[in-house]
């Protein structure tokens, strides 16, 4: 006869902060203990706990967005700086101009995938932090950069922005996953689109930087008319310029102070409870989260012997191979990772051909230009955040305050079908449309990428894979936007100056943006069929969406199927050792 589970309590615990180890310590079913646990978090009430985790997180999504952003600025001036001679007259050449924006998305692609998979193998807390110290070094290091005999300032920028692209890709799935699971179910929306929606305010800031030092440099600007005539102090000038708004202490200090918080994290339970298979260890995080500590600390002999009896007996499969393409290859579950990296990949073609070419788009409306490069300079910066303040900033607090009331998928549909005509409109209207108009559409599209899929795509990936598949998965989908980045920076951003003029400017400097804007529209259109694929999530737990609840539409009835044959499995493995033996003697 089985020996009775002991039943081993912990001390502490009173009205603020509850010991929910102790309550179910007596639960010898490891499944049960899990399901309370995790119960736990999912009705536990909005707490001080859930907006430090969506603060740490969302500081990293600030850099992040800042440092992606940044760059739209910043390119102009390295023109100045380091093409400023006869042939370039002052303007970075467009493949360089081109290759430096790409090689963040570049890098990105890699972090996605590598954090995304590492994540899942050997958990969240270990990787958690690691990305923001890449983003720091990588910061550090393109403010300290410049051109050499041996290699070119696109060379080494290039290279640092790659290097700070990888740190940024990992954020992408690590900070999405890590609030989805400490979230309570009924705000988990609005605390994973509140991280998201700093990206709008580092977008603010990089303008506000770059608005403050213009004005700093004022007096030395004022030199040059143009920028092939700013040479002497006014060169000085934008050399400092270009430096500050990449380390200006926005694009690092405040991954500074997050990076304390992630790596003091505690490892998320359902990772401990579904991949780790510490079932004490689970219960124990759970109650420290709650705590605000960093991890919880559970009596080692019990933790180990826990592990020994309770890890065979839980229902959630081990990661594998075998049962990764056993999960995705049943088409309820393949469609939903098909829907969020098809609706991610059509989505940031738009986004980011617009996104990072804002300056291309101000001067073709008529806000640019000017008669001396302060004047340039400012109506830049100014333009930037007349997009960001009137566009960007209310679509994501929109979407934040009605993410767990309209749903996830309506927002998404909703969002692709305004884009699309929205895109339609612009494309081919363009050569009809005033500068006004022109604008107001503009900012009507930048709305609805924040009130939107821009939103939604990040937020469904965290919410509805398997917690041993949720990291890779969200990376492979966060991927594949990437790549449409890629693909709109390297095709669409040459194709828009298809048949241009030398020095022309204004509209007459990219004579096929309409063009673009209605491939644009295509693009929207397939990413609004896609999106048909994807569940909605809103109010439902990670583990229902996971199709782990019997009796839920979405349940797999495989997980109790694969725990019998496993087990049975074992079992024949156990009695032909035994028989052996036998033989043996």
């Amino acid at each position: 006869m089985a020996a009775p589970r002991v039943t081993n309590k912990t001390s502490g615990g009173n009205a603020a902060f509850h010991n929910f180890n102790n309550d179910f310590a007596h639960v010898a079913d490891p499944n049960e203990r899990r399901r309370l646990a995790l119960a736990e978090i999912d009705k536990a009430p909005f707490g001080w706990y859930h907006v430090r985790a969506c603060v740490v997180a969302g500081i990293g999504f600030f850099t992040d967005s800042y440092d992606i952003f940044a760059i739209n600025l910043v390119t102009a001036m390295l023109g100045v700086v380091f093409f400023n001679d006869s042939k370039s007259k002052g303007t970075i050449p467009t493949n360089s101009d081109t290759a430096i924006k790409v090689a963040t998305s570049g890098g990105t692609v890699l972090g996605q995938l590598g954090f995304g998979y590492l994540a899942d193998v050997v958990g969240r807390k270990r990787m958690y932090g690691l990305e923001l110290i890449i983003i720091i070094f990588a910061t550090l290091a393109q403010a300290l950069s410049s051109s050499s005999r041996a290699i070119s300032i696109t060379g080494i920028i290039i290279f640092w922005r790659v290097l700070m692209g990888i740190g940024i890709g990992g954020d992408y799935p690590l900070s999405s996953i890590i609030t989805s699971e400490f979230a309570t179910t009924k705000w988990r929306g609005a605390m994973m689109n509140a991280v998201f929606a700093m990206q709008g305010i580092g977008q603010f800031v990089a303008a506000i930087i770059a608005l403050i030092v213009t004005a700093g440099f004022k007096e030395s600007l004022l030199l040059g008319t143009k920028a092939s005539t700013c040479k002497g102090d006014c060169q000085l000038a934008v050399d400092k310029m270009w430096r500050v708004i990449v380390n200006s202490g926005f694009g690092a200090v405040p991954g500074c102070i997050a990076l304390y918080y992630r790596l003091t994290i505690p490892e998320t339970p359902r990772y401990t409870f579904d991949v780790a298979r510490d079932v004490e260890k689970a219960g124990e995080d759970v109650s420290a989260y709650m705590k605000g500590k960093a991890e919880g600390n559970p009596d080692e002999i019990r933790r180990v012997t826990a592990m020994a009896q309770d890890s065979p007996a839980l229902e959630i499969p081990k990661a594998s191979f075998r049962d990764f393409w056993g999960h995705y290859g049943q088409w309820k579950f393949g469609k939903v990772l098909l829907g969020t990296a098809g609706s991610w990949f059509f989505l940031d073609v738009a986004y980011y051909g617009l996104g990072l070419n804002n300056s291309i788009i101000l001067s073709a409306i008529g806000w640019s230009g000017g008669s001396t490069m302060y004047e340039i300079f400012y109506r830049n910066a100014v333009g930037n955040l007349i997009l960001v303040c009137a566009g960007a900033i209310p679509g994501y607090w929109v979407s934040v305050a009605t993410i767990d009331t309209l749903g996830r998928k309506p927002i998404q549909i909703g969002g692709f079908t305004m884009l699309t005509i929205l895109f339609i409109v612009i494309g081919y209207a363009y050569n009809h449309l005033s500068g006004h108009a022109l604008l107001a559409l503009y900012v009507l599209a930048q709305f609805f990428f924040n009130f939107g899929p821009n939103s939604t795509t990040f937020i469904v990936p965290g919410e509805c894979f398997p917690t041993r598949y949720r990291s890779t998965s969200h990376g492979f989908s966060a991927a594949s936007g990437k790549v449409g980045a890629i693909i709109a920076q390297c095709v669409f951003g040459p194709l828009r100056t298809r048949g241009a003029k030398a020095g022309a400017t204004g509209k007459a400097a990219s004579p096929w943006l309409n063009h673009v804007m209605q491939i644009f529209a295509l693009f929207m259109l397939c990413g609004l069929f896609i999106s048909f694929l994807i569940p909605e999530t809103k109010r439902k737990t990670l583990e229902e969406l996971a199709g782990e609840v019997p009796g839920t539409p979405n349940y797999d009835p495989t997980l109790h199927v694969g725990r019998g044959y496993r087990a049975g499995s074992e079992e024949a493995e156990s009695d032909g050792k035994e028989r052996s033996g036998e033989t043996a003697v």
